[in-house]
């Protein structure tokens, strides 16, 4: 398999203290929104079909949340408490574990949802914000994908590369957390083992990003480290929840 590498390119900030209070509402738009440019050639509509890995076990069907601002003029301070604090204080109480629905606003937000299939092995949330014409730097974004199982699997790992920091859940439990300035680099972080259930698994993630570009990827290992293969992605929730 052919190892890949991305990296980000970041324009130079002079580093300053985070001052912001989390208090703030985080979906406030900054002033200065990129020009919509369209989703094309990253991003298509995901189809009713569930849609298979790529050839290296990549999920690349995702429900992606328009970006809420969160300013940070430097990717220097994200530790593991900013981090955590700030996403998990980017929605509202209880709309974290929602399973969301395509064109759907994120309670609490004029934020909308947007289910889409990336052309390639990892999500250009940088692209994603251009092409709705959506604030690009200073940013959080959150994702979330539903993967079927065709049996019990245990002993897997989520494999995790975010550019800059991220967390990931797994069936809302905390998986991997990818903190620091950091480049999206494939399988930069695995998850403890875990046990997918035959079926519908949910796995769910936010990425935060001051300047320069934001993408991540995904994929899920076998106990041996060999990419799984042989899973689907879809947003069909049978127990019908909405955001």
């Amino acid at each position: 398999m052919m190892a890949r590498l991305r990296t980000a390119l970041v324009a130079d900030f002079p580093l300053v203290a985070m001052a912001l209070a989390l208090s703030q509402p985080a979906w406030a738009a900054p002033d200065t929104p990129a020009a919509a440019t369209g989703l094309a050639p990253f991003f298509t509509p995901a189809g009713a079909r569930p849609k298979a890995t790529d050839a290296d076990g990549f999920v690349q069907r995702w429900l992606l949340l328009e970006p809420i601002a969160k300013p940070n003029r430097s990717n220097a301070g994200f530790t593991a408490d900013y981090v955590r604090t700030a996403l998990t204080q980017s929605l509202p109480a209880g709309q974290v574990d929602a399973v969301p629905r395509d064109g759907a606003l994120q309670a609490g937000t004029p934020l909308r949802w947007h289910a889409l299939d990336t052309s390639l092995f990892d999500v250009k949330l940088f692209n994603f914000a251009q092409g709705l014409g959506k604030p690009v730097y200073g940013v959080i974004f959150w994702a979330t994908t539903v993967v079927d199982a065709p049996r019990e699997m245990r002993g897997v790992r989520l494999a995790v590369g975010s550019n800059s920091a991220s967390m990931w859940w797994v069936n809302g439990t905390a998986a991997a957390g990818l903190f620091g300035d950091r480049r999206m680099v494939m399988d930069d972080v695995l998850s403890r083992p875990l046990t997918l259930h035959k079926g519908r698994n949910v796995i769910r993630g936010a990425v935060i990003n001051g300047p320069g570009l934001s993408d991540f990827c995904v994929r899920l290992l076998d106990a041996e480290g060999q990419p799984i293969r042989d899973l689907t992605t879809t947003f069909a929730d049978p127990r019908g929840s909405r955001s």
